[in-house]
């Protein structure tokens, strides 16, 4: 009994810090060539205790229950002992109950890191100004990682953890460092990125998250036909997004099928001829880019 209770305190510290997320953090620095090593490692170390140490939201998360997701940045260049720029990829997933199937939700490269960053420093944010960029970054995919959860366990689940996201990007409109404005280019960053997710027009998209998660790949270990058929809906939702085009790059929308394309084969590679003409044909409209992918569901119903 003794025995047990020293591994419960053992483990306190671990439960107590564990929040929403489970987070895999990775700092890639082999184009800065002779610099200090221990610098990076100690980046890594304070990124992912940032991540996964916060208290995103009001909820209780047990272990099994947080997030996962992986943030990997890739630094490029060091300008002075403390800052450096480079580029974010940011990936999260989700379990699909009844299996041991996690689905991809984001994954996503940011091309606008930039930040400073001091040995043994440790990462500080605030909801109500913008203190620095590497922790609004971070703090801004947090809350995008989480709303997205929350949209595929319930319809518009998400939104308060959106708009936190969106008042990161508000505060830090006079920041110099780019990613947090419109206007630098194309539509594809932080700023563009948040304002599809709330943005009427893309309702529909946020609809189909949570029928194709919580009404589709939620169900189908029971009944396959059913979940699918849900699936081959939420498309329809994501057609009615591309020919309203509520964006010239329709960037949350290519970002749904830069997660789901390859699921996409899969799931329908196993259905009926007509359900898979009909999604085919649905899938080679809205995301041409990946036409050739999507005949192989075809093909498969010739072998």
């Amino acid at each position: 009994m003794k025995r047990i209770g020293l591994l419960v305190l053992l483990f306190i510290p671990l439960i107590a810090f564990s929040q929403e997320l489970r987070c895999n953090v990775s700092v890639n620095s082999q184009r800065i060539q002779g610099t200090n090593r221990i610098l990076f490692q100690n980046m890594q170390t304070a990124i992912y205790e940032f991540m996964n140490n916060t208290t995103w939201t009001n909820h209780v998360y047990s272990f099994d229950e947080r997030i996962e997701c992986s943030i990997m940045l890739n630094i490029t260049e060091q300008i002075g002992s403390d800052e450096f720029k480079g580029t974010i990829q940011v990936q999260s997933r989700r379990p699909v109950f009844n299996t041991s199937y996690n689905t991809t939700m984001l994954n996503f490269q940011d091309n606008n890191l930039h930040f400073r960053f001091r040995e043994y420093e440790k990462i500080e944010f605030s909801e109500s100004t913008h203190l620095n960029n590497l922790s609004s970054i971070l703090a801004f995919y947090a809350y995008v990682i989480i709303g997205l959860d929350y949209d595929s366990f319930s319809l518009l689940g998400g939104t308060e953890y959106f708009q936190k996201a969106e008042r990161i990007v508000s505060n830090a409109q006079n920041a110099v460092e780019r990613g947090w404005k419109a206007y630098e280019g194309n539509r594809k960053n932080r700023y563009w990125l948040i304002e599809n997710l709330l943005n009427p027009k893309y309702k529909p998209l946020r609809e189909a998250i949570y029928k194709y998660h919580r009404l589709g790949l939620d169900v189908m270990s029971e009944k396959t036909a059913e979940g699918r058929a849900e699936i081959a809906e939420s498309l329809v939702l994501l057609q009615r997004v591309y020919r309203e085009k509520p964006d010239p790059y329709l960037f949350a929308l290519q970002l749904f099928f830069d997660a789901k394309s390859d699921e996409l084969v899969n799931i329908f590679s196993e259905s009926f001829p007509t359900e898979k003409a009909r999604v085919v044909n649905i899938l080679t409209e809205i995301d041409n880019a990946n036409a050739s992918k999507y005949k192989k569901i075809i093909e498969q119903q010739n072998n």
